[in-house]
Protein backbone atom coordinates (compact mmCIF):
# COMPACT_ATOMS: atom_id res chain seq x y z
CA UNK A 1 0.00 0.00 0.00
CA UNK A 2 0.60 3.56 -0.56
CA UNK A 3 0.22 7.06 -0.55
CA UNK A 4 -2.77 6.58 2.44
CA UNK A 5 -2.01 10.71 2.99
CA UNK A 6 -4.99 10.52 6.39
CA UNK A 7 -7.87 9.12 4.54
CA UNK A 8 -9.09 7.04 7.60
CA UNK A 9 -11.20 5.72 5.74
CA UNK A 10 -9.86 4.09 2.58
CA UNK A 11 -7.07 3.29 5.53
CA UNK A 12 -9.69 1.08 7.71
CA UNK A 13 -10.71 -0.58 4.06
CA UNK A 14 -7.87 -1.36 3.39
CA UNK A 15 -6.95 -2.82 6.87
CA UNK A 16 -9.99 -5.21 6.26
CA UNK A 17 -8.72 -6.13 3.05
CA UNK A 18 -5.70 -7.28 4.24
CA UNK A 19 -6.96 -8.99 7.33
CA UNK A 20 -9.82 -10.73 5.59
CA UNK A 21 -6.84 -12.02 2.95
CA UNK A 22 -4.55 -13.13 6.12
CA UNK A 23 -1.59 -11.24 4.51
CA UNK A 24 1.68 -11.91 6.58
CA UNK A 25 3.13 -8.64 5.94
CA UNK A 26 1.88 -5.23 5.00
CA UNK A 27 4.38 -2.83 3.72
CA UNK A 28 3.63 1.13 3.31
CA UNK A 29 5.72 2.93 0.56
CA UNK A 30 5.48 6.52 2.35
CA UNK A 31 3.41 9.37 2.50
CA UNK A 32 1.16 8.18 6.03
CA UNK A 33 1.54 11.74 6.70
CA UNK A 34 0.22 11.75 10.31
CA UNK A 35 1.01 9.50 13.74
CA UNK A 36 -3.00 8.92 14.22
CA UNK A 37 -3.02 7.24 10.71
CA UNK A 38 -2.01 3.99 13.34
CA UNK A 39 -5.07 4.52 14.72
CA UNK A 40 -6.58 2.02 11.69
CA UNK A 41 -3.30 1.25 10.86
CA UNK A 42 -3.18 -0.59 14.32
CA UNK A 43 -5.47 -2.79 13.43
CA UNK A 44 -3.56 -4.84 11.00
CA UNK A 45 -3.35 -8.63 11.79
CA UNK A 46 0.01 -8.78 9.70
CA UNK A 47 3.63 -7.72 10.10
CA UNK A 48 3.98 -4.14 9.06
CA UNK A 49 7.24 -2.57 7.49
CA UNK A 50 7.36 0.97 5.37
CA UNK A 51 9.15 3.80 4.36
CA UNK A 52 8.70 7.77 4.95
CA UNK A 53 7.24 9.83 2.27
CA UNK A 54 7.64 13.22 1.06
CA UNK A 55 4.56 14.32 2.69
CA UNK A 56 5.04 12.70 6.40
CA UNK A 57 5.32 15.58 9.11
CA UNK A 58 6.01 14.54 12.49
CA UNK A 59 8.69 11.27 11.52
CA UNK A 60 9.49 11.02 15.12
CA UNK A 61 6.23 10.25 16.30
CA UNK A 62 5.41 7.90 13.20
CA UNK A 63 7.97 5.89 13.60
CA UNK A 64 7.41 5.85 17.97
CA UNK A 65 3.51 4.93 16.72
CA UNK A 66 4.74 1.84 14.09
CA UNK A 67 6.52 0.18 16.17
CA UNK A 68 9.92 1.20 14.85
CA UNK A 69 8.99 -0.30 11.63
CA UNK A 70 9.00 2.87 9.70
CA UNK A 71 12.13 3.59 7.73
CA UNK A 72 14.04 6.06 5.68
CA UNK A 73 13.97 5.02 1.87
CA UNK A 74 15.22 3.18 0.35
CA UNK A 75 14.84 0.24 2.87
CA UNK A 76 16.34 -2.78 1.89
CA UNK A 77 14.79 -6.35 3.24
CA UNK A 78 13.57 -9.80 3.13
CA UNK A 79 10.26 -11.15 2.77
CA UNK A 80 9.06 -14.49 2.09
CA UNK A 81 13.05 -15.26 0.95
CA UNK A 82 13.06 -12.56 -1.42
CA UNK A 83 15.09 -9.75 -1.52
CA UNK A 84 12.96 -6.07 -1.64
CA UNK A 85 13.76 -2.58 -1.52
CA UNK A 86 10.69 -0.50 -0.86
CA UNK A 87 10.84 3.53 -1.73
CA UNK A 88 8.58 6.35 -1.79
CA UNK A 89 10.07 8.27 -4.68
CA UNK A 90 10.83 5.99 -8.10
CA UNK A 91 13.75 8.44 -8.63
CA UNK A 92 16.72 5.76 -8.16
CA UNK A 93 14.19 2.58 -8.95
CA UNK A 94 15.36 1.85 -12.43
CA UNK A 95 19.15 1.78 -11.45
CA UNK A 96 17.94 -0.87 -8.23
CA UNK A 97 16.56 -2.77 -10.65
CA UNK A 98 19.42 -2.53 -13.07
CA UNK A 99 21.67 -3.75 -10.14
CA UNK A 100 19.98 -6.97 -9.91
CA UNK A 101 20.09 -7.59 -6.95
CA UNK A 102 16.15 -7.73 -6.25
CA UNK A 103 14.07 -9.68 -6.96
CA UNK A 104 11.00 -6.50 -6.61
CA UNK A 105 11.40 -2.96 -6.66
CA UNK A 106 8.11 -1.31 -4.81
CA UNK A 107 7.26 2.46 -4.68
CA UNK A 108 4.84 4.98 -4.60
CA UNK A 109 4.79 9.23 -4.70
CA UNK A 110 2.89 9.24 -8.59
CA UNK A 111 -0.36 7.69 -6.86
CA UNK A 112 -0.69 5.69 -10.21
CA UNK A 113 -0.22 1.50 -9.59
CA UNK A 114 2.10 -0.24 -12.20
CA UNK A 115 3.35 -3.56 -12.50
CA UNK A 116 5.97 -5.22 -14.69
CA UNK A 117 8.89 -7.05 -14.61
CA UNK A 118 12.12 -5.97 -16.07
CA UNK A 119 14.76 -8.82 -16.39
CA UNK A 120 14.57 -10.68 -12.88
CA UNK A 121 13.05 -7.84 -11.20
CA UNK A 122 9.62 -7.25 -10.55
CA UNK A 123 8.48 -3.71 -10.45
CA UNK A 124 5.26 -2.52 -8.06
CA UNK A 125 3.33 0.78 -7.45
CA UNK A 126 0.53 -0.23 -5.52
CA UNK A 127 -1.28 3.58 -6.79
CA UNK A 128 -2.81 5.05 -3.70
CA UNK A 129 -5.30 4.02 -0.71
CA UNK A 130 -6.20 7.75 -0.12
CA UNK A 131 -9.05 9.45 -2.29
CA UNK A 132 -7.27 12.00 -3.56
CA UNK A 133 -7.91 14.14 -6.58
CA UNK A 134 -8.68 11.65 -9.67
CA UNK A 135 -8.00 8.19 -9.57
CA UNK A 136 -8.92 4.99 -7.61
CA UNK A 137 -8.08 3.64 -4.33
CA UNK A 138 -5.81 0.04 -5.17
CA UNK A 139 -3.51 -2.05 -3.46
CA UNK A 140 -1.61 -4.72 -4.30
CA UNK A 141 -1.12 -8.14 -3.13
CA UNK A 142 2.46 -9.73 -4.10
CA UNK A 143 3.10 -13.73 -3.30
CA UNK A 144 6.05 -14.03 -2.51
CA UNK A 145 5.98 -17.90 -3.67
CA UNK A 146 5.86 -17.13 -7.18
CA UNK A 147 6.57 -13.47 -7.45
CA UNK A 148 3.40 -12.61 -8.80
CA UNK A 149 1.47 -9.18 -8.15
CA UNK A 150 -2.17 -8.40 -8.19
CA UNK A 151 -3.82 -4.72 -8.10
CA UNK A 152 -7.23 -4.74 -5.96
CA UNK A 153 -9.35 -1.73 -6.17
CA UNK A 154 -10.88 -0.89 -2.34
Amino acid sequence: MSDTHDDMESISKAVLFFNSRKVDMVLHAGDLVSPFTFEALGKLEAEFTGVFGNNDGDRLMLAKKSGDRLFDPPYVMEAGGKRLVLMHEPRVADELVESGKFDAVIYGHLHRHEIRKKGGTLIVSPGKVARLLKGESTVVLLDTGNMEASIFRL
